[in-house]
């Protein structure tokens, strides 16, 4: 069995997790979850987080770029929503081996939170 699907996964997973790893995207995503599934246009997003727009745009393009987020273009506007599957994929390969060879986390406790 080759490694490189496995490595391919891993450096996929790894480029999602820093694409979310500053405080502004954490926040956007944050966000766009909160407003799934229909999502925002860019200037609600800038105005609910206080992002300007240029700083916005860079953010959302890198969360796009990793799959993070969708786009669609409504007439004039942007309209974001976060990928909900891209994020599932990502919490199952996080929780895979916890989950399965030492049951360190219950898989229901996963989605449901206390």
């Amino acid at each position: 069995m080759s490694t490189q699907p496995m490595e391919s996964q891993i450096t996929r997973y790894a480029d999602m997790l820093s694409a979310m790893g500053t405080e502004p995207r954490l926040r956007i995503m944050r966000l766009l979850l909160s407003a799934h599934p229909d999502g925002m246009v860019v200037n609600e997003i800038g105005t609910e987080l206080g992002i300007p727009a240029s700083t916005l745009s860079h953010h959302l393009d890198k969360l796009k770029n990793e799959e993070l987020v969708r786009v669609r273009r409504e007439g004039t506007y942007l309209r974001y929503s976060a990928d909900a599957e891209a994020l599932r994929e990502l919490l199952a390969f996080l929780y895979a081996e916890c989950c399965t060879r030492n049951k360190a986390v219950q898989p229901e406790k996963i989605t449901r939170f206390a």
